[in-house]
């Protein structure tokens, strides 16, 4: 048995849809379980939705009718009008519709969970169906009914013993009538049924989790790239694919920011030795990316650009040292909040952490130590990181960029920069990189 996921770019569109089933042809012989995402950029438009209806700007409605319409334009080019899909895809919706008819609630991010998976429901039972409909024998399962997870929402942590339970309970009887199970990335479920979510882009992460608890053969994520490259190919010319890499190196590219793969992918495969391929669905007899234990190799740097980073500079008020008792109390602060420290340094009477952009977060987390500390917060910044980095490479990505600061480590370079406004620039040019 197989685990393949196929990501929101894959399915954007009917001709999307009939490409993956065109891929999945190959296969039909197969047992397969298949994850898949949200159509195209629906996860964003839901998260407007959201938005729309906390802010009760009236705008909430308009936006998810139009969520709909874009579902329900895919389905009229692939299925009869009087599909059971229709109705199936419509029950889904009014799920979401409940979620705008109640008063917003204090925990934004259970609102969240509960209106922002309907993208990856109605996602896989569109597929589903059109797999079906192609003459791919293939049953829909509701990850919600598999992966458990505790009550911390949009970053639900799953509970390893009841997932793994529910999956050989569930998955295998379905597998032995043959052809293929679709179901969802990123969504699970508490204890009270009430749906969770495993973190932006967890679609990867679902993958692992049904691959871990069923012993699947191999993985393999369906990407609009040809592999795993060295840097974003939007930021970069002359990337390089790389063929082969080891779990540790998966491990320490996704943990520095990589996107090709979710943070927490690489681990449930590695503790059973499953090998994940990243192959395109562009190209799908390309060879893609071997990601599995015995591949240490020889690799080119490695790039990763963070974008929309900020600079926390952490001081005591008192002027005094900031000591382990001053960081154990900041970093229980900031792992409460969900704020995710990328890199860090210190003097004696300040600290300095680079973590993701998120407003509301960072604003709590000023508030919750302002009795104690004084906090500068710098906005607008990039964390580059540099896997294998060579002093070339070094000097090309400081073009053009003001260091804030910079720490290497063994093989790996990390650097906040602020982009320098071209007037103030001596030297613009950045080969390498994409304007």
């Amino acid at each position: 048995m197989k685990v393949f996921k196929f990501g929101g770019a894959s399915v954007k569109d009917a001709a999307g849809l009939q490409n993956v089933a065109n891929i999945l042809q190959r296969y039909k012989n197969e047992p397969l379980v298949i994850i898949v995402s949200a159509m195209g950029k629906n996860t964003n438009a839901l998260e407007a939705v959201l938005a729309a209806h906390v802010k009760q700007n009236g705008e909430a409605q308009a936006l998810y009718d139009a969520v709909k319409e874009s579902h329900y334009a895919i389905l009229r080019e692939l299925f009869d009008a009087n599909d059971d899909i229709f109705t199936s895809v419509n029950d889904t919706f009014v799920e979401g519709e409940w979620v705008l008819e109640e008063t917003p609630a204090d925990n934004y991010d259970y609102m969240y969970d509960q209106l922002v998976s309907v993208g990856e429901l109605v996602s896989s039972k569109i597929l589903a169906a059109f797999l079906q409909k192609s003459g791919l024998h293939t049953q829909w399962l509701d990850a919600r009914d598999v992966v458990a997870t505790d009550n911390t929402y949009r970053e639900g942590w799953v509970i390893w013993d009841k997932t793994k339970a529910n999956a050989q309970r569930l998955v295998p009887p379905m597998l032995e009538k043959g052809g293929f199970v679709v179901t969802q990335g990123f969504i699970g479920s508490t204890s009270e049924n009430f749906t969770t979510t495993l973190g932006r882009e967890g679609s990867d992460y679902s993958a692992a989790i049904f691959s871990h608890c069923l012993d699947a053969e191999s993985m393999t994520i369906w990407k609009d790239v040809p592999g795993v490259l060295n840097a974003d190919p939007r930021l970069f010319e002359n990337v390089t694919k790389l063929d082969r890499i080891s779990y540790r190196e998966a491990i320490e590219m996704t943990y520095y920011g990589a996107s090709v793969i979710h943070p927490k992918t690489i681990k449930p495969l590695q503790n059973k030795n499953i090998p994940l391929y990243v192959k395109s669905f562009i190209d799908p007899d390309g060879p893609g990316t071997e990601i599995s234990s015995d591949n240490e190799e020889l690799y080119p740097p490695i790039i990763v650009v963070e974008k929309n980073q900020a600079l926390l500079h952490i001081s005591t008020l008192d002027y005094s040292f900031v000591a382990e008792q001053h960081m154990a109390r900041l970093f229980r602060i900031a792992a409460d909040l969900r704020i995710f420290v990328n890199s860090m340094q210190n003097t004696a009477i300040s600290f300095t952490i680079c973590v993701p952009n998120i407003p509301d977060r960072l604003e709590k987390f000023i508030n919750s130590v302002s009795d104690e500390f004084k906090v500068k917060l710098e906005t607008g910044l990039e964390l580059i990181t540099i896997r294998h980095y060579t002093e070339e490479t070094i000097a090309s990505l400081k073009k053009g960029k003001m260091v804030l600061f910079e720490e290497r480590i063994q093989n790996t370079l990390q650097m906040v920069v602020k982009n320098i406004p071209l007037i103030e620039r001596r030297e613009v040019d950045i080969p390498s990189r994409k304007d």
